[in-house]
């Protein structure tokens, strides 16, 4: 195109010259001050003050002159250079790059910029001689990267650009986006946003008294208020829901400002019996407000399925973001709803060719007992049903239980392996998915994959990855176990005669609400949990046989105490612990260890690290119910119960996941503390 090194020698050259020139007119000017003020050569005499004047004036006029003949030369050599630039890629093709507000700058071997196009002239950007990396750093990515498909935005005098660099040519392309910035900004602050607001507990509330009434009419208008102050729309559909209205320069408030909403609704019913909650599904990010309908509408239901009290964001094509979730879900008994949802089950199963059973990897005894209970159901329809179980992906209590609760022969007829249920999978196949909704948790994921027909029972608070598209779906964060929610259902189903169910069936069920509800003893243990054993017992469970079941040997004993040993606070109530890394741990063991860290006073929270095989560390998460343990579980990509959650990494290192682990604690804990903590006996 050009000798791009020209430019850069006469600007060298001209400056050396003018270098010398200075020199010598110093070393004169020294020359003649020595001379003078000696008086040598009788200098005084000779040099009057009038010669000295002219002298000086012709200096400084020669002085000028050569700046201006230099300047001259430069800027007709750079003119030259244009024109003889604009002669290779065309006047027209020039034109264009101007029309599009493109700027062109090159550099050589030293990064420093020897020319550039008119644009930069236009927007006086003087940056010829200038390392191009010492005005714009942020440059410097584009060389390290030489790949001309990097594209990086910067901003130079409040004007946005787009800079591509071409490394064998030395070029550096400007793009002006300023005016598609203005615009793209302007489209996202009015891109619409709908949400779906629900206030948890309505029906319950509005059956109470006159003071209960008011604090629905409290909560109302903190809710308008809140909605004026940030410009939403609201419009009514039923008594305890609204839909909301707003662009994303409104939603972006609401998120800096963390949904207070929420919170100031909690506060107006403080301290009553049945506190007043809000469940809020947002959508944003696709243009249909059809789409964005739908859209909220499901994750204000995956807010109420995690026991409501939060906000659920849901991003077109991104995952969901959760705030809030700072109170335990709720128990809402209501038989009637139970009744209508167990016989929904039983017709399932009565139109299904066959079942098949299963809960989630390293299976314990609460997804074992309640996978038996819907075996219990299928044997009352007389319809053939197998338990999915993979012995290896089995907790070991779990699979004593199971060799010693049934003989090998009905062991056969009860379970099939995840390979063999494949064969057994027809076109109108149920199955049943118990104490888990993950996917990629469940003990048979290929099964999943092969039919359309999924029951999903389960307590724990959803999670974003979910089983689609469930032909029949029941989430209750309020009970203890699935054990307890499956016992509900073989009681209060209105089939006669009754649902019976074996007394070595409903031991091992009892055992599963024992393990979940830790005895009674965890603070999601309500009315339902003590009648659902009742009703097992009334089954004939045996108590004691139960309790045996979950006991502890010598050495797993010695295991958990090892481990509560080590115990490190990370923050006020908040412990955790590190197993042996050269050592391989169960599941339950690590469970069972946090458990133990929470009999111990002042403790709200622990946090058990352990590795549960060569390339899988597991976090343990229990609390007492005042700090949300499934919301910093999911903040590590895991999640769970309120009270009980976990969390699986992939790592070698459990000091890896110890870093991971504080810094989750120091960054949420605060989101995870539910009202009412205390320490020294004010709130925090």
């Amino acid at each position: 195109m050009y000798n791009r090194f020209t430019m850069k020698k006469k600007i060298s050259r001209t400056k050396a010259l003018g270098f010398s020139i200075v020199i010598l007119e110093v070393l004169g000017i020294a020359t003649f001050i020595v001379f003078y003020f000696n008086n040598f050569f009788h200098t005084q005499e000779i040099c009057i003050p009038e010669y000295v004047c002219i002298g000086a004036a012709s200096l400084v006029a020669v002085n000028t002159l050569f700046v201006a003949i230099s300047s001259a030369r430069i800027s007709s050599y750079r003119h030259r250079t244009d024109l003889k630039a604009a002669e290779v890629i065309g006047s027209d093709v020039q034109e264009a790059y101007n029309f599009a507000m493109i700027g062109l700058a090159v550099t050589d071997d030293n990064d420093t910029v020897i020319w550039t196009n008119d644009l930069f002239k236009e927007r006086h950007l003087d940056i010829i001689d200038l390392n191009i990396f010492e005005w714009q750093s942020e440059l410097r990515e584009l060389k390290e990267k030489s790949n001309s498909t990097v594209v990086k935005k910067i901003i130079i005098n409040n004007r946005n650009y787009e800079v591509k660099f071409l490394s064998d040519a030395g070029l550096w392309i400007f793009k002006d986006t300023t005016d598609y910035e203005s615009v793209y900004t302007y489209s996202r602050q009015q891109a619409p946003v709908v949400g779906i607001l629900s206030i948890d507990n309505y029906e319950e509330v509005i059956k109470g008294d006159d003071d209960y009434n008011d604090t629905i009419t409290k909560a109302k208008d903190v809710i308008f208020d809140y909605a004026k102050t940030y410009g939403i729309l609201l419009r009514r559909f039923k008594d305890s829901t609204y839909l909301m209205l707003c662009n994303y320069d409104a939603y972006t408030k609401m998120r800096a400002d963390n949904f207070s909403v929420v919170d100031k609704v909690r506060s107006v019913s403080f301290g009553e019996n049945i506190p007043l909650t809000l469940s809020i599904g947002i959508a944003r990010d696709f243009p249909d407000v059809v789409k964005l309908n739908e859209l909220a509408s499901a994750a204000l239901d995956i807010a109420m399925s995690r026991g409501g009290d939060q906000v659920v964001v849901s991003v077109y094509g991104k995952e969901m973001e959760f705030y809030g979730g700072k109170t335990e879900a709720q128990e809402k008994r209501s038989r009637v709803k139970i009744r209508v949802l167990a016989d929904s089950l039983i017709n399932l199963i009565k139109n299904a060719s066959n079942v098949l059973i299963m809960g989630h990897t390293n299976m314990d005894m609460d997804a074992l007992g309640s996978c038996l209970g819907v075996k219990a159901i299928c044997e009352r329809m007389n319809v053939e049903s197998k338990l999915i179980v993979d012995l290896k992906a089995t907790e070991s209590k779990t699979r004593a239980a199971l060799t010693s609760s049934f003989n090998r022969e009905e062991l056969e007829n009860l379970t099939v392996t995840p390979r063999e249920a494949l064969g057994l999978i027809k076109s109108e196949t149920l199955v049943v998915v118990c104490d888990v909704h993950i996917p990629s948790m469940v003990m048979a994921p290929d099964v999943l994959d092969k039919t359309n027909m999924i029951v999903v029972i389960d307590h724990h608070r959803r999670a974003e990855e979910y089983i689609e598209s469930p032909v029949f779906n029941y989430i209750d964060p309020a009970a203890s176990s699935a054990s307890e929610l499956i016992t509900e259902f073989i009681r209060f189903a209105s089939i006669s005669p009754r649902i019976e169910l074996n007394p070595t069936y409903a031991t091992i069920m009892l055992s599963g609400i024992f393990l979940d509800s830790s005895f009674f003893k965890s603070k999601n243990t309500g009315i339902r949990t003590f009648e659902a054993s009742t009703i097992l017992k009334e089954y004939g469970a045996d108590n004691s046989v139960a309790d045996d079941l979950l006991k502890d040997d010598y050495e797993e004993y010695l295991e958990i105490t090892s481990i509560v040993s080590k115990l490190k606070t990370a923050d006020y109530g908040v412990v955790y612990a590190i197993a042996s890394e050269d050592k391989i741990y169960d599941t339950a063991s690590i469970a069972k260890a946090a458990n133990s860290c929470l009999s111990m006073k002042g403790i709200h929270a622990a946090f058990v690290i352990g590795k549960t095989s060569g390339k899988e560390i597991k976090i343990s998460a229990r609390s007492d119910g005042l700090i949300n343990v499934s919301k910093l579980c999911e903040r590590m990509g895991g999640g769970g119960h309120f009270t009980s959650a976990a969390a699986t990494f992939l790592k070698s290192n459990v000091h890896e996941v110890e870093e991971i682990l504080i810094s989750t604690i120091r960054k949420y804990l605060s989101e995870a503390k539910s009202d009412g903590i205390k320490k020294g006996g004010e709130e925090i």
